[in-house]
Parts: structure tokens; C-alpha cells; sequence
């Protein structure tokens, strides 16, 4: 019987990404606490639970009538003290009056003009408008309610949503790994800002926009041992969630010498991974191999391969170590695989039984 026919590929340095896959949770882009800041009842609520508002945009209308009672007060003692500093001005220049009672005159006007200013903001404050543009939870406080006395009432919630950040978590050993094997050249880095970061939602689908990594922090959690990233995702739909969990996938170095095989050429069992190669002569050989990280369809090997080896690809399971084999190239697509001699398969194999009868 001729050789089994197997396909195989010749392993090739590559470039490729190092992607790690990290648990994260999603965070709102801004936060904004809406508060009563002065005391008084809630008269009417504006908005719609649950909508998006723009900053500026009213909220809440507080009872202003003390408010307004005040603002009215401080303005006529505002006029009342202009018009005797008015007054007090020429005459002080003839010492018709003293400069004392001048003095005394302007810093009582001074005074009223502050305290105008102050009744403003406090009748400005009745109103409770939103201090970011997002999207408004449930409200906080029902009409007629009691706010602002001893504290700032917390009234409602606003999230900005778009952007939103992603907070995900690496192990410091892993990054620590990470930066030496750059530090040595062993691999590059893909530049600052330049990182993606694709997301895996709850449900085990892809978010369909890429986001950019922004930071790592630069302290370790003593309770988890693990270092802090965020990254900062696009979401016009609203889709992403506050709070929400997912799986990130962060693209953090290159290696410009990669060796990978396709995932269906390693073989795994209890003493590890390892791959069937065809050596010089066409025989079959299994080497113990150390896999990395998956490259979609492929498995990185950091150990166990060079450049030039025939891993088997199709046809494991018509092989054992030390048979004779005819190699051909692989092909994925589904192509009529080629000879390594650069023959169809089909027709190197009939030619093989023709030499055998």
C-alpha cells in the first residue's frame, strides 16, 4: 500500500496580536447626583422617568415663593442703600457730611449688592436642572415632598451613556510577563492609544463597534492581586448598560515572529500538547509542543516548533509515529490540496497505485 496521504503546513514566522481575554463591567461615562440645594416642597416633577435630557434642562420646580419673597427684600434695601450712597457722594466732597458716614454709606450698599446676589441663587436654585446631558432614572421625590432641610435631597440620577467606560481587571503576574517580554524585544508594542478592544456581551455575542484601551492603573490590588484598565466604548443605541458584565478581548503587544498551527493540528492529553510533524524523509513524528493563546482558528506555539516544520493538519487518524507518509499542502478553503512536489493529491496517489501494481 502506498503512503497515507496527509495534509500539513509548513510552519512561517507571522505577526500577530497578543489578545488576552479579561472579565470587566460597564461603567457610566459621567455621573450626576441630582440634589436639592435649598429646602422647600416639591411642586412639580418635568421630566419623563427614564428619558434622555440635556444639560440645563428642568427637572424639578421647588415652592420659590420665600425665595422670591427674599430676592424682592434684599432688592429694596439695594435701592434704598444706592440712593443714600448717591446722596451722601456730593456732599461728602463739601463736608456737608462726614467721610465716615460716606463710608458707612458705600459698604451697606456693597452689602445689599451681595446680599441681592445671594437671594438670586437661591431663588435660581427652586428650579433643579440637569448638570449633564444622559439619560434620567426613576425619580428619587414625589410633588409635595419635604426636600433640602438638613441635607441635600438626592432627587434623581443622571448617566451619561455614550460614551460609557468598560473597568476590567489582569492579573499583575500576567502583566508583569507582558512588560519583560517587550522590555526584551520579544515582543512589540502596538503603540500608545492604538490598542483595540473588542467586547463580548452577556449573552456570548459581539458588540459590534471596537472601543480604545485609555489606561492601566498604576497600583496592584492587595486583596486580588490584579491591576485596573479601562477602556471606552461608542454606544449610539444605548445597548451597553451600567453595571452590566462582559468579557473584553485587548490587544496589548505584537510578536512580529509568531508561530501558530490550526487548533485542529494539536492534540491534547494528560502528559500536554503536542503535534504530528513529517520529518526529511516523510515519516511521522510527534513533538511535544507549548501552546499559547488562541489566534482565532490557530493556537500560538511558544515551544516545540521552528521555522521550516511540517505540521499535520487532515489525516491524524490515519498515522502513527514512524509510518511513511505523502505530505500535501494544506489548503482551508477547501481547494484541491497540492503536493509538497506541487502535483493535485488525487492524481499523486493514483500515480503511486500505478507504480505499486
Amino acid at each position: 500500500m502506498p503512503p497515507s496521504a496527509v495534509s500539513v503546513i509548513t510552519v512561517a514566522p507571522q505577526r500577530i496580536a497578543i489578545t488576552n481575554e479579561l472579565p470587566g463591567r460597564l461603567e457610566a461615562y459621567r455621573v450626576a447626583q441630582v440634589r436639592a440645594r435649598v429646602a422647600g416642597i416639591v411642586q412639580k416633577r418635568v421630566f419623563k422617568e427614564g428619558s434622555e435630557v440635556k444639560e440645563g434642562q428642568v427637572l424639578f420646580k421647588i415652592d420659590p415663593a420665600q425665595y422670591q419673597a427674599t430676592y424682592d427684600n434684599a432688592k429694596a434695601t439695594l435701592t434704598q442703600t444706592t440712593l443714600k450712597a448717591q446722596r451722601y457722594k456730593p456732599l461728602v466732597e463739601v463736608n456737608a457730611v462726614s467721610k465716615q458716614e460716606y463710608d458707612d454709606a458705600v459698604a451697606a450698599q456693597q452689602q445689599a449688592e451681595a446680599a441681592v446676589r445671594i437671594a438670586a441663587l437661591n431663588l435660581g436654585y427652586a428650579t433643579v436642572t440637569s448638570p449633564i446631558s444622559g439619560r434620567i432614572g426613576r425619580a428619587l421625590v414625589t410633588e409635595g415632598a419635604l426636600v433640602g432641610q438638613g441635607d441635600a435631597t438626592q432627587l434623581a440620577l443622571v448617566q451619561q451613556l455614550d460614551p460609557i467606560y468598560v473597568n476590567v481587571t489582569q492579573s499583575s503576574a500576567d502583566m508583569l510577563k507582558l512588560q519583560q517580554a517587550m522590555a526584551s524585544g520579544q515582543l512589540k508594542s502596538v503603540g500608545e492609544n492604538k490598542a483595540s478592544v473588542t467586547l463580548v456581551l452577556e449573552n456570548g455575542q459581539p458588540y459590534p463597534l471596537p472601543g480604545k484601551l485609555l489606561f492601566s492603573d498604576v497600583t496592584v490590588d492587595e486583596a486580588t492581586g490584579s491591576v485596573s484598565l479601562r477602556a471606552e466604548f461608542p454606544n449610539p443605541k444605548r445597548v451597553l448598560l451600567p453595571g452590566t458584565y462582559v468579557r473584553t478581548k485587548i490587544e496589548q503587544a505584537v510578536d512580529e515572529q509568531a508561530l501558530v498551527v490550526p487548533q485542529q493540528a494539536v492534540m491534547r492529553d494528560l502528559n500536554g500538547a503536542s503535534v504530528f510533524v513529517v520529518g526529511a524523509d516523510d515519516k511521522v513524528a510527534v513533538r511535544p509542543v507549548k501552546t499559547g493563546s488562541a489566534q482565532g482558528n490557530n493556537w500560538q506555539i511558544l515551544d516545540g516548533l521552528k521555522e521550516g516544520d511540517r505540521v499535520i493538519v487532515e489525516g491524524l487518524q490515519k498515522v502513527k509515529p514512524g509510518a511513511p507518509v505523502k505530505p500535501v499542502q494544506w489548503n482551508p478553503a477547501g481547494a484541491a490540496p497540492q503536493s509538497q512536489s506541487g502535483q493535485p493529491a488525487q492524481q499523486g496517489a493514483a500515480g503511486a497505485q500505478t507504480k505499486a501494481n
